[in-house]
């Protein structure tokens, strides 16, 4: 059974961050209590919906596809990285003792390493924040989400980034932290899309789902999507082939034809040669027969009126 948050046999350090906000405070090293050692056990409530679970593994898939798992991954993929979605951030004492604040639907955490966490305990990850937060509105945390979380985030979490997506009203908008310490919104592309410099990648809303899109304005896709992409890549490569081979075997049997036609012209102009060449033989051996008929005619003393020139 996972353990309880505020299970008061932990073992405990010291806690050691400086920021602070109104409703969650992170308490000054001399003035904070120990807090626990061992792992504490992520306690969120369940989801709104179907879709804002399907849209939180949607956003993990992608990400973790295109930056560690992708086949032309730069360096075999990167593995400086940590992502979860609906995992709780424990970053306050107090927070072990009330359940006042949710964790991020879901957040990166760069500069880290890529493994598995039962939570992500900000004392405990060398008091690393979030570098990009996506929270998915709903009816009953849009209130919270757009005005306290986004306190939260800005001034005791300060992470760089922070979206929110509203999978039903598709609501979308997002905010990068200035060197003023506060959130000013990130425009919007012609195509609606918000670029992300955490990231490198653009956020964007396309077939009502938060997509990531790459530089080049290509949707990242899912392993699922990229695994069918790369079957209809294969399955059109085979088309295409069998396509090459069959115009191959067409210009090889008109080629064939060609030649047959070719051979049969030629033994036809070879017949008409010969036909032509025995005829010759033919009026050659006719004219000769005339030419000794007159000579034996001339040696009888015979003197035909015959003109051997004639046709």
């Amino acid at each position: 059974m996972p353990q309880a948050a505020n299970d008061h046999s932990l073992c405990y350090t010291q806690f050691r961050p400086i920021h602070t906000v109104n409703a969650m405070v992170l308490i000054h090293p001399a003035q904070s209590p120990l807090l626990p050692d061992a792992e504490l056990w992520s306690d969120e409530p369940p989801l709104e919906s179907e879709r804002h679970l399907q849209q939180i593994l949607l956003l993990l898939a992608s990400l973790g596809w295109w930056w560690r798992d992708r086949p032309d991954a730069p360096d075999g993929g990167r593995h400086d990285f940590y992502m979860a979605g609906n995992l709780t951030i424990y970053f306050n004492p107090n927070q072990l003792k009330n359940q006042d604040f949710r964790g991020p639907d879901f957040f990166v955490v760069l500069d880290t390493d890529d493994r598995e966490r039962k939570s992500w305990v900000v004392w405990q990850e060398n008091y690393q924040f979030p570098n990009l937060i996506i929270e998915l509105l709903s009816d009953s945390t849009a209130t919270v989400d757009r005005v306290d979380k986004k306190k939260i985030y800005q001034n005791t979490f300060q992470t760089p980034e922070y979206f929110w997506f509203d999978p039903h009203g598709l609501e979308f908008k997002g905010f990068r932290l200035q060197a003023s310490g506060r959130y000013r919104a990130i425009a919007k592309t012609a195509r609606g899309w918000r670029w992300s410099e955490q990231l490198q990648l653009y956020l964007g809303v396309e077939d009502k789902k938060l997509r990531f899109f790459t530089p080049a304005g290509e949707r990242v896709p899912a392993p699922a999507e990229a695994a069918i992409a790369e079957r209809n890549r294969a399955e059109t490569a085979y088309r295409q082939l069998r396509q090459a081979e069959a115009k191959a075997r067409a210009a090889q049997s008109q080629a064939e034809q060609e030649r047959l036609r070719a051979e049969q012209a030629e033994a036809r102009e070879a017949a008409e040669r010969q036909r032509a060449e025995q005829e010759r033989q033919r009026a050659e051996q006719e004219r000769q027969r005339a030419e000794q008929l007159l000579a034996q005619l001339q040696a009888l003393g015979v003197q035909p009126e015959l003109d051997l020139d004639a046709d």
